[in-house]
């Protein structure tokens, strides 16, 4: 039925269905954004058990819709060096934008910066950023496959998993005092535009170069696990709420598993 209506609105052009796909996962980032207009004071154990949610579903995603279809197209190689691109590149881009797993309750640490507050949330909001760009780019490689079910369920699942981030850039630029809750949610807001036109681009990519369609499954997945494993899981951790941050990220799997099976 979605898929239908998903065509019958879009027709068969696949770059077109990558920017649609592109528009329902920022869009969801910016509802977790406005999100902080009404929530205003989310507790800790609350946020860290949206984000580990956030974790298990791109933790299942790449697997179920990246990595093990990439396989099908290609070969393990070419998934597996794509693969170790995606971790080089998020590396790499973890090496500009230092760590800073502090600022989504205020607890800001001193990094060096005569504001050290305005400083660690500045990084965090970029290296949210950074790291929706494998979303982005995961989501236009499934709809370029051209495999719609599996496509629509990547979408859904980033999309639902944008929320809880969406939700920790509000939060943390308004912990930091920004200024109004509205200007903190622009700040949430922002950081999910960068996966509209990474949509566009990896749904394109794949159409026009068929062959480099399993290495961008491989450099997608390797992207989404890196942000897990050095930046999800981490910080979801660090404030003694490991038990509920678990708890949500197995329900993130779930969740995952569910759409993949129903709409793949």
């Amino acid at each position: 039925m979605l898929e239908e209506l998903f065509v019958r609105i879009l027709g068969q052009n696949r770059v077109l269905w990558g920017l649609a796909g592109g528009f329902i996962i920022a869009a969801l980032n910016t509802f977790g954004a406005l999100l902080v207009l009404v929530w205003r004071n989310p507790s800790e154990r609350s946020l860290d058990s949206a984000l580990g949610f956030a974790a298990g579903v791109m933790l299942s995603a790449s697997f179920t819709s990246l990595i093990l279809p990439g396989i099908e197209v290609g070969g393990v190689f070419p998934v597996v060096v794509g693969f170790a691109l995606g971790v080089l590149v998020l590396d790499q881009a973890d090496q500009w934008v230092p760590h800073v797993h502090v600022v989504i309750t205020g607890d800001v640490r001193e990094n060096g910066t005569s504001d050290p507050r305005t400083a660690s949330v500045l990084l965090f909001i970029v290296a949210i950023t950074l790291h929706n760009m494998p979303e982005g780019l995961a989501v236009g490689v499934g709809f370029g496959a051209g495999n719609l079910g599996d496509a629509l369920a990547l979408a859904l699942a980033i999309g639902i998993q944008n929320v809880p981030e969406g939700l920790a850039v509000a939060v943390a630029a308004r912990n930091a005092g920004f200024g109004s809750l509205f200007y903190a949610a622009i700040a949430g807001i922002r950081a999910g535009l960068v996966e509209i036109p990474l949509a566009v681009l990896g749904a394109f990519a794949v159409q026009v170069a068929t062959p480099i369609l399993p290495y961008a499954m491989g450099f997608a997945a390797g992207g989404m696990l890196f942000v897990i494993s050095d930046e999800i899981v981490p910080e979801t951790h660090a404030r003694g709420n490991e038990r509920a941050a678990t708890l949500g990220m197995m329900f993130g799997v779930v969740v995952m598993l569910y759409l993949d099976v129903t709409l793949g």
